[in-house]
């Protein structure tokens, strides 16, 4: 079905100076195909990801208010750490989905131009994960302290 769309495609693309048809490589525009929902499901993972970071977030926040209201909080814990612990994982998660999304962006828009070549992005897991091991890091001075 892709195929036949591309190639009733080219026979419509008509070039100004010599009035002959233009045939896209059929190889190249499968490829772009490829690319472009290779994007889109990794668009989809990083909403399920922020998803997920976000959700967790709240469980904790929600968890942390719920032990203020039955006094179950320790008393030396002011800066509350659950708090700040649950907030970080929600902001986590919005700046992964924010990232994403830009990174999805320029995917599309890279794949759109002629002349196409790969170029690494940056790696929004790595920061991700970066992040989180820094929140883990805070979560286990919090509990040990």
């Amino acid at each position: 079905m892709l195929f036949a769309t591309i190639v009733a495609q080219s026979k419509l693309a008509i070039s100004s100076m010599t009035d002959k048809p233009i045939v896209p490589n059929v190889a190249n525009e499968l490829a772009r195909e490829r690319n472009r929902e290779a994007a889109e499901r990794t668009l989809m993972a990083w909403i399920r990801t922020a998803l997920s970071l976000i959700g967790f977030g709240f469980g904790i926040g929600k968890l942390a208010a719920y032990l203020d209201a039955a006094g179950l909080h320790p008393a030396h814990d002011t800066a509350h750490t659950s708090l700040i612990f649950g907030t970080s994982f929600i902001l986590v998660g919005i700046l992964g989905l924010m990232a994403a999304i830009v990174q999805h962006a320029r995917v599309l828009k890279r794949l759109s131009q002629p002349d196409f070549a790969y170029n690494a992005m940056r790696p929004i897991a790595m920061t991700a994960a970066v992040l989180l091991m820094l929140i883990g890091v805070f979560g286990l001075f919090a509990i040990l302290w």
